[in-house]
């Protein structure tokens, strides 16, 4: 398990006793550090990290201001860090997994890297429960192992995980490295890139119609072709989502199975 992790303080020493204290885990890469809050939320924005260190009174824009504009369900896993530890509950409102105060003491790091780290852990553990059960039943009756599509997802937010029925999703967004399941008026977002959760869907019942929409066949009420190259699909909910010509070819596609 190897965590990419982003560290923000405006101290250069704080920022530099952290990558020290880092470099005695072999899971942790450093993945890039920031002097303020302008440069944090750039980066979060640009770059993949599953661990952001984060100090709270920073220029530019604060540990909170920080949370606001990128959004929780956005938010990679966050550890505070900082000298003020009368801010501790407003981290945990916010779903911080862990607040550390400073000089961050060795062995405070390592119990919030292992917090960090089973909390990863039993995500993916759930993600790939029903599949793992599936292909050892298929062994032991000595079938071929045939290809599982997950029931439900977990969906990570903050310190709250939630389980959403595969079969609910109406449709699912692009969002940079993370994909938004829309589930009648819910939103959640899914840090996976959509090109990868596509490839775990049952390709029956979910079709990729645009390179930034994926769409539950069951959903579909309308095609709406405009010239030769794109169109539209119309949601029984009344969405309508842009689609490319491979787009319908592959819901034709699947519509006919």
């Amino acid at each position: 398990m190897i965590l990419r992790a982003l560290i923000a303080d405006d101290e250069p020493l704080a920022r530099e006793r952290l990558r020290f204290l880092l470099s005695g885990d072999d899971d942790v890469v450093i993945a890039g550090e920031c002097r303020n809050g302008r440069e944090t939320i750039a980066a979060l924005k640009q770059n993949r990290c599953e661990l952001l260190f984060l100090d709270i009174q920073m220029p530019g824009a604060n540990g909170f201001d920080i949370i606001e504009e990128i959004g929780i369900a956005h938010m990679p896993i966050v550890v505070f860090v900082t000298a003020h530890n009368h801010y501790a509950v407003k981290a945990f409102e916010v779903n911080a997994l862990d607040y550390l105060t400073k000089p961050v003491e060795p062995e405070r790091l390592k119990d919030a890297l292992q917090r960090v780290k089973d909390k990863i852990a039993s995500q993916t553990a759930l993600l790939t429960h029903e599949q793992l059960a599936a292909a050892l039943a298929a062994l032991q009756n000595g079938s071929t192992v045939l290809r599982e599509y997950p029931k439900r997802l977990v969906v990570p937010n903050g310190t709250k995980d939630s389980f959403v029925n595969v079969d609910e999703i109406e449709w699912i967004e692009a969002a940079d490295y993370y994909s938004c399941l829309h589930i009648g008026a819910k939103s959640l977002m899914l840090r996976e890139p959509i090109k990868q959760l596509a490839e775990t869907l049952d390709p029956k019942r979910f079709v990729r119609v645009h390179r930034s929409a994926i769409v539950n066949i069951g959903c579909v009420r309308e095609i709406l072709r405009e010239g030769r190259k794109e169109g539209w699909v119309l949601l029984s909910n009344g969405n309508r989502l842009k689609m490319s010509k491979t787009g319908w070819q592959n819901l034709l596609a699947a519509s006919r199975t």
